[in-house]
């Protein structure tokens, strides 16, 4: 229907195998009617319109712009096709975000920074953190700057690298917004590390941009911005803590923290929690960061749900 000009600028971006494919399927068809060819046009229009409306806002935004245009069943069925033709390139994701960090690791090393930065940008921070410490130290700082570097990604090469990784895995047996990474994905990111790896990550940044470490720093919530929040959010946030999670978060931390936090409780509750304290003994650091990483997981997931807010505690200065 376009034309052999058209169609041969279309086959020039294709690759030989795709090609072939098309080819076949040219040759077998026969003649088609002008009521065929409105109606395959209009249905590339309306998923070509569709695919745009997903990448600008997501999904959600997609269905309230199709309903406006075509009204709420043809809507439906537009985003069934979308859904379908996207679900290869999902399950290629999917299958990287079940992967064991260490086995990814093993993958990807050898790829370019940036491809792993990208890959990095997919996952969520707690995923981010353990496949960044499964790489080698010296690769860290690069990657973690080249995370907090990237804008606007190509939809076409987000899809090749989620195939090339996504076939690497599966051959192994099982195991969207188009911006990535960013900032904040790398303060998110670091915060799930152990306090030792994001200080020597952040130490090789700050080598080649302090600029941008400071900004990473300023983003990231660490345990003891606790204190920032007021005695409305801590109200909100303690009961919804595991007693024992607690007990231990807190063994280490600052006499200052701790009133803070222990102000939310009863002073009969307040009372048992020390004594729980203080029988606990002598606790590993991981299990104190543990413990607190969980506190500022249930910290970020209030926030998310507009029950409490963050806004201008994380990195600011206070004195203990």
């Amino acid at each position: 229907m376009l034309g052999e000009e058209s169609s041969a600028d279309i086959l020039r971006n294709l690759d030989e195998e795709e090609i072939a494919r098309i080819g076949r399927e040219v040759a077998r068809l026969s003649s088609i009617s002008s009521d065929q060819a409105e109606t395959v046009l209009e249905e590339f229009y309306q998923m070509a319109l569709a695919h745009d409306y997903v990448i600008k806002g997501g999904m959600e935004y997609a269905r309230k712009m199709l309903i406006s245009a075509f009204g709420a069943e043809p809507a439906k069925r537009i985003l069934d096709r979308l859904a379908k033709s996207l679900s290869a390139d999902s399950a290629n994701f999917d299958v990287i975000q079940k992967a064991d960090p260490q086995q990814l690791a093993k993958f990807i090393h050898s790829e370019h920074p940036q491809t792993i930065a990208l890959i990095l940008s997919h996952l969520n921070p707690s995923q981010a953190a353990g496949l960044l410490f499964s790489l080698p130290v010296e690769m860290r700082g690069d990657i973690a700057l080249r995370m907090a570097n990237l804008d606007q990604i190509s939809p076409e090469i987000i899809t090749k690298i989620a195939r090339v990784i996504g076939f690497k895995l599966k051959s192994l047996g099982e195991v969207s917004r188009e911006a990535y990474g960013g900032v904040r994905a790398v303060s998110e990111m670091f915060n799930r590390l152990d306090s030792n790896t994001s200080k020597e990550i952040l130490e090789s940044i700050e080598r080649d941009d302090p600029n941008l470490v400071e900004t990473i720093r300023h983003l990231m919530f660490v345990f003891e911005d606790l204190l920032l929040l007021d005695p409305n959010a801590v109200k909100e946030l303690v009961p919804k803590i595991d007693k024992k999670v607690l007990t231990i978060a807190l063994k280490g931390t600052s006499e200052q923290l701790k009133n803070h936090l222990l102000a939310a409780m009863s002073q009969r509750g307040a009372e048992m929690l020390r004594e729980d304290m203080e029988s606990l003994g002598p606790v590993k650091i991981k299990d104190v960061e543990a413990s607190q990483q969980q506190i500022i997981s249930l910290v970020r997931k209030l926030e998310a749900d507009g029950v409490i807010s963050l806004r201008g505690t994380a990195g600011e200065q206070y004195v203990v």
